[in-house]
């Protein structure tokens, strides 16, 4: 994969706390810090070290049980584990496999545990009063069995509090995936960054608190990994944003473009959505029978018959679009049909949204090729209609489907990916859920429209757009309406 860059360095170069590291870009980081002569046994020292200290910090002594398995994450374990004890905690272990197994640091960090081990099973778990899962960690490949398998499954069903190292183990920190089973962790101590894991459903539910300890590895390995994927925030766009100039005037904002159908209600939210978050004109174009459900727009906002698709380019040029969205409300006609046809042809950045990606349904192929900015907005119905149901790594399927089309993908859901075809990808989390309401995603795709009409490169603008919904939700509080979420100016970060 290419090294993602915007503006010629790295894009992560301005938020590097935001970096979300892949399991093999971890071991990369591991691996560049033990070149640089910090001992690996200092590193998991550190790590251990971290996970006692959060547990005295959250919780008075108790009985723990410290879940271990045969890699570096019980060697975390055992270091934790010792460093409890002589806290005066009372401790137990528990170890998948043979102690004398263990190999590398784990088997140094079990060197330094003078108590008994027991094997790893669910009566393990008897008289416990918190419990640290180190069982796995972020690299796991294949679904959990046997006496793993069967003790993790007695934990989620056992109330007991739970700290998790890495990740709870069970979930892969590369999909967010449940590999089998998972118990549900109070809080996740994880290590120099974030696993984009800590982020994706539904593994996101089942970390708890994530805490990010440093552990003695140099940022300045980030520059040799180039991490791919990030936590969405203004960190990764503000740069992009329009700024406003004492010479603007509309057309210098954007003229935008909403295409409606039957159903205008939608059109109407993604064109105020657009103007609040600053395009300097909006246009809704809409069939004649949809006109009269229009006209409680703001003032400002235009409204005019649909052109037939036939002379729909020219009058975007004749009015100097910047920009224009198709899909919200559009409907499933032959005319719809051919009125997307004519955005796509358009040489300006478009969106497409509901309707206008249902009409490529099984045909993924037919959304590649435009030579303009493209953004796709599909819930999850819509893209396992347009790119197939398959199963697996979401974030995966998200970067697949943006290099397939050349597009910027929008998966949305509660964790929203943004993609785009060099494999950049921006995880959300800041939406509420609240924002599981009709309209809203028509909301979230003016905004992106107004973005692009006002020149912010796509990915920016759709990553910036997704970032705003979530946030202008989480103000308005719960029990929103998608007419809520548009009823003031968007603040855009400075």
């Amino acid at each position: 994969m290419a090294t993602p860059a915007t503006a010629g360095k790295p894009w992560l170069s301005e938020a590097a706390e935001a970096a979300l590291l892949a399991t093999e870009e971890m071991y990369r980081a591991d691996a560049a810090a033990i070149a640089s002569g910090i001992p690996g046994t200092r590193l998991m020292e550190a790590a251990g070290a971290a996970v006692a200290d959060e547990v005295r910090r959250r919780w008075s002594p108790r009985p723990v049980v410290v879940l271990c398995g045969p890699g570096n994450n019980g060697g975390d374990g055992f270091v934790a584990a010792r460093l409890l004890a002589g806290a005066d905690w009372p401790v137990r272990v528990a170890l998948l496999g043979a102690r004398e197994a263990l190999r590398g640091d784990a088997a140094w960090a079990a060197s330094g545990w003078r108590g008994t081990v027991e094997p790893l099973r669910p009566e393990a778990l008897a008289g416990a009063g918190l419990v640290v899962d180190a069982i796995f960690g972020a690299g796991l490949d294949r679904p959990v069995e046997g006496a793993a398998r069967a003790t993790i499954e007695a934990l989620a069903a056992s109330g007991v509090p739970v700290i998790a190292v890495d990740v709870p183990s069970g979930v892969s920190g590369d999909s967010g995936a449940v590999l089998g089973s998972a118990a549900r962790a109070e809080a996740t101590v994880t290590f120099f960054r974030r696993k984009p894991g800590h982020l994706l459903q539904p593994a996101r539910a089942l970390c708890g608190d994530v805490v990010v300890a440093d552990i003695g590895i140099p940022d300045s390995v980030l520059a040799g990994i180039a991490p791919a994927t990030a936590e969405n925030g203004p960190a990764l766009w503000r740069g992009a944003l329009p700024a406003p100039r004492p010479d603007d005037h509309k057309y210098t904002r954007g003229h935008v473009v909403v295409v409606a159908g039957e159903m205008a209600g939608a059109a109407r939210l993604a064109a105020v959505a657009a103007a609040r978050v600053g395009a300097g004109m909006v246009t809704v174009l809409a069939p004649a029978e949809s006109l009269p459900m229009l006209a409680a727009l703001p003032a400002a906002i235009i409204v005019a018959a649909r052109p037939q698709p036939a002379a729909f380019g020219e009058w975007l040029r004749q009015r100097k679009a910047a920009a224009v969205l198709a899909g919200p409300g559009l409907g499933r006609t032959g005319e719809a049909r051919a009125c997307i046809n004519a955005c796509r042809a358009a040489p300006l950045p478009a969106v497409l949204d509901a309707d206008a990606l249902t009409a490529f349904a099984g045909d993924a192929a037919g959304l590649a090729g435009r030579r303009a900015p493209t953004v796709l907005t599909p819930h999850a119905g819509e893209f396992a209609r347009v790119f197939g149901d398959g199963a697996g790594d979401r974030l995966a399927r998200t970067r697949a489907a943006a290099a397939a089309t050349g597009a910027v993908v929008v998966a949305k859901g509660s964790d929203t990916i943004v993609a785009d075809a060099a494999g950049r990808a921006a995880i959300n989390a800041n939406a509420p859920p609240w924002l599981a309401s009709a309209g809203t995603g028509d909301v979230l795709a003016g905004l992106i429209l107004g973005l692009l009409g006002q020149g912010t490169p796509a990915f920016e603008a759709a990553a910036a757009a997704v970032w705003l919904h979530g946030a202008r939700a989480a103000e308005r509080g719960r029990n929103l309406i998608a007419d809520d979420l548009v009823n003031a100016s968007f603040t855009l970060p400075a």
